[in-house]
């Protein structure tokens, strides 16, 4: 009995380690954020103020910013699903030479680092003329998040009963029709597990961007970042930090409205297939 409140006890204390770990940054964050004077200490401001996020709304740099990230990652999400739709389709349906192969070919590139690929991919941009292009760019972040949108859609297509398809099929309808009408209404979870997570990884990516695109004005909120950065050492902590929660709002608010197909997703028994 001993043991077992031993047990307990030290698996509360170490979560509460780890909370305060990382509630102490998200403190520094929304403190600095309504301080005038934020310095790298936490601390309650002094006088309140909304002027770090009138600075940080208003300045041109930054809507512009957050507009080109909106593009960049919305975009990238919609295609990536519709090209992660049409991919696992017939690999989860029809029987095909080499499936667990390809299956597996998949599975690598999911795991495959984007770091290892940029060298030849810039090479590959500047053959193209496609550097400092935002719509190569977009195409770019599409391929690379695609082995992880067909290998996920897959699964969930793999729960869905082939027979209401064929219902379907019997009334008319193509494998087109029976994809939107038919499978895509009853994966709407797994379409929104993708989403998210494609929309989180494209919204707080540095490198790529960084990388593909050199000019300022074409730069998204993920690099322009480095705007509150000066030299010797000198940072707007104020502006960084209000700026830090408006970067956090598009993901937060995606969030709010998808949590609940999200649980269903994780949930449900296709998602487990492979």
């Amino acid at each position: 009995m001993k043991n077992n409140k031993f047990e307990t006890f030290l698996a509360y204390a170490v979560l509460a380690i780890i909370g305060i770990l990382f509630i102490i940054p998200l403190l520094w964050v929304i403190f600095a954020s309504f301080d005038a004077n934020a310095t790298q200490v936490i601390k309650l401001p002094e006088n309140p103020t909304l002027d770090n996020f009138k600075e940080v709304i208003m300045n041109p740099v930054n809507q512009r910013a957050f507009l080109i990230g909106i593009f960049l990652s919305g975009g990238q999400t919609i295609l990536v699903v519709i090209f992660s739709l049409l991919a696992a389709y017939p690999l989860s349906r029809f029987p095909m030479k080499n499936k667990q192969k390809i299956l597996l070919a998949i599975l690598f590139m999911t795991s495959l680092p984007i770091t290892a690929v940029m060298v030849p991919v810039y090479q590959l941009f500047t053959f193209l003329n496609l550097q400092d292009s935002l719509f190569g760019t977009l195409l770019f972040l599409t391929a690379s998040q695609l082995p992880f949108g067909i290998w996920i859609i897959k699964n969930f297509i793999d729960g869905v009963s082939v027979e209401l398809e064929e219902a379907a099929w019997i009334d008319g309808a193509s494998l087109l029709t029976g994809l939107r009408k038919v499978v895509a209404p009853l994966m709407i979870p797994g379409i929104f597990t993708v989403s998210i997570f494609v929309f989180i990884g494209s919204w707080g990516n540095f490198f790529v961007p960084y990388i593909l695109l050199q000019s300022p004005e074409k730069l998204p909120a993920s690099v322009t970042i480095f705007q509150f950065f000066g030299q010797y050492g000198y940072a707007a902590y104020g502006q960084l930090a209000a700026y830090s929660i408006l970067y956090m709002l598009p993901t937060f608010i995606l969030y709010y409205f998808a949590q609940n197909h999200m649980s269903k997703g994780f949930t449900m028994g296709g998602a487990a297939k492979g």
